[in-house]
């Protein structure tokens, strides 16, 4: 075993260069609960501590609630003469980790290298998982020095803490080296845990089939995948929307006499009613019942918002009944998943009625039951609901949040209520809430959607004065609310502006400013627009080849269409249906233009 450690600490990738002892023992000694160092050079007793005093008498460390009791406790069992045994050592430092203070273990193992107390191979696993946890599996590696410096045997838990530690800090490749050198030199037999670390660091990084590769050469060795094993590449198949995959699995699963269980199912469900495929869903339900596996809270959830976002919040309250029927408790994200499909179907008569009825539960609605109302109530143009559901909001002893002022706020500037917008945003100072970016937003486009182009360019500059992020989305907004009011000289100002406060123009607002010429008619000034678009290197899409051309065929250019068709040659480029419909009666008038779309011309019909 020696030996093949050895080899390994020679052969192993760069990272795995190992300190030397001298560096490692003292990296690893570091420590802030420093005590003097006495001689503990003589062999320690097997009797196990008392810890004593408030902690009373145990060698479970149950009463080790915080830091400073693991520290009291470490004082004292260096103190007692003999020592105690190694696994109360253990101990204490396992109860730490469980607490996540790892980087005190590793300054208590420090203070036990330096006093001279041995150690075993439990307590060098704790201190290498600690530093993985930590994210320094380099020093994780190093470690292995003292396993061998103290003729200690590392073995499969020593290599699963570092191959997870290389996985938590996305070295993929590393941890895969590392996994196939332990199985390639038989440095420690893997175990089903060292696989479910390696498959499930391979999914989490997107490769499942490699995931699925090492379970399909897992099934052929001495080490046969489990249950856990299983449900972890089912679940990275239903994540990457392989279904059909991952129910072959299942089944195989069942073929071989390996147990299913809820994981399995939660899975598949989520998986299944993401992608809409209800029939599926209530086969394994029934699945599921005969094998005595009761849907969770979870898959019941799950299913409630599928249902909800394809339109079906009535079918969901049916599955909500049923759930209480068989003896599981909605939570309140079932509650505001129904009540926000009842209001994405535009049913608000319906959400009201089962809102009322939750506040008959044990669980009370919170300010986002509320927020859902309010934006469904300001989406159908119901802003005097929308108000009082904002008052109802403190009178139930709730905040409002930024999301219920914004919503409101975007609400009112929709119907037109400036001045209610205005004082509400007041209040809203008042009440202590900071705008955010959100807010800045919704009131530059509600002013410029309302006509108060003025309104809309103080509060711009006005931001901009004050430092705050106005970014390019707002700069969007601005150009696009001078061009729609008819501002657009002042719109070419701000967008010639945006190189002076370091902002580069995506391919939104460069089509923005397109969209702006076209629409006054400026077809040269959108020409000269595409063309400074493509010299700064950002490519031109669908969205702006079909509003520049739409400016064209409003114009009835006929020559210039023919240009914009030849130049478009070659680009994969779509119409929309309002291009399409003015392309159309062109083509009425010149059925030559036809000759010139490339999905009808001659060449390109098999």
């Amino acid at each position: 075993m020696a030996r093949v450690a050895i080899r390994y600490l020679r052969n192993g990738n760069t990272f795995i260069s190992f300190l030397a002892f001298s560096h490692c023992n003292a990296e690893i000694a570091h420590s802030t609960f420093a005590i003097a160092p006495r001689d503990y050079s003589s062999s320690p007793s097997n009797t196990s501590i008392s810890i004593k005093g408030r902690l009373g008498v145990s060698s479970s460390f149950e009463n080790v609630k915080c830091l400073n009791d693991a520290v009291s406790a470490f004082r004292q069992m260096v103190r007692e003469q003999p020592l105690p045994s190694l696994i109360s050592f253990s101990k204490l430092l396992r109860t730490m980790v469980n607490m996540k203070y790892y980087s005190d273990v590793v300054s208590l193992f420090g203070e036990m290298q330096k006093l001279g107390i041995p150690t075993n191979e439990f307590i060098l696993n704790i201190v290498t998982n600690s530093y993985c946890l930590m994210h320094r599996a380099d020093l994780g590696f190093s470690v292995l020095v003292i396993f061998l410096k103290n003729g200690i045997a590392f073995d499969v838990v020593t290599f699963s803490s570092l191959i997870r530690g290389l996985f938590a800090e996305n070295k993929l490749k590393d941890a895969v080296d590392l996994f196939r050198k332990v199985v390639r030199e038989n440095i420690c037999e893997p175990n089903k845990f060292m696989y479910a670390i390696v498959m499930d660091g391979l999914c989490k990084k997107g490769h499942t089939q490699k995931a699925f590769s090492l379970l399909r050469l897992m099934e052929q060795g001495s080490t046969k995948p489990d249950t856990c094993i299983y449900n972890i590449v089912i679940h990275a198949l239903c994540k990457d929307r392989m279904l059909d995959d991952a129910i072959n699995l299942l089944n195989e699963m069942k073929q071989k006499g390996i147990l299913t269980d809820i994981v399995s199912y939660n899975s598949l469900i989520d998986g299944l009613c993401r992608s809409g495929q209800w029939e599926n869903v209530r086969n394994l339900l029934c699945e599921m019942v005969n094998l005595n596996i009761y849907p969770s809270l979870y898959i019941f959830n799950v299913m409630i918002d599928g249902l909800c976002k394809e339109g079906k919040a009535a079918d969901a309250e049916k599955i909500m009944r049923h759930m209480i029927e068989k003896g599981v408790e909605p939570s309140l994200f079932t509650y505001n998943t129904i009540i926000d499909g009842y209001c994405l179907c535009g049913q608000m008569d319906r959400a009201r009625i089962f809102f009322n009825s939750v506040t008959d539960k044990t669980v009370l609605p919170d300010i986002i039951t509320y927020n859902i109302l309010i934006n469904g109530y300001c989406k159908k143009k119901k802003l005097d609901e929308a108000m009082q559901m904002f008052l109802e909001i403190s009178r139930k002893g709730l905040e409002p949040s930024i999301i219920t002022y914004n919503t409101i706020l975007q609400g009112l500037f929709e119907v037109g209520r400036i001045d209610v917008a205005q004082n509400f945003f007041a209040d809203m100072i008042s009440a202590g809430q900071r705008p955010d970016f959100c807010t800045h937003r919704i009131l530059l486009g509600g002013y410029f959607k309302n006509g108060l182009v003025e309104e809309a360019m103080s509060l711009f500059h006005k931001l901009e004065s004050n430092g705050e992020d106005t970014g390019i989305e707002l700069y969007g907004i601005v150009i696009d609310g001078l061009f729609k009011n008819g501002k657009f000289n002042k719109a070419r100002v701000i967008f010639e502006k945006l190189s002076v406060v370091g902002l580069h123009p995506d391919v939104v607002m460069y089509t923005t400013m397109i969209n702006g010429f076209c629409l006054e008619g400026l077809l040269d000034e959108a020409k000269d627009i595409l063309r400074k678009m493509e010299d700064d290197g950002c490519s031109p899409d669908n969205v702006t080849y079909n509003i520049i051309m739409r400016g064209y065929l409003r114009s009835n250019k006929i020559s210039e269409i023919k240009a914009f068709l030849k130049e478009m040659t070659g680009k994969t480029i779509s119409f929309d249906a309002t291009t399409a419909e003015l392309l159309i009666d062109i083509i009425a008038e010149d059925p030559s233009l036809l000759d010139m779309l490339p999905e009808f011309h001659p060449k390109n019909k098999t």
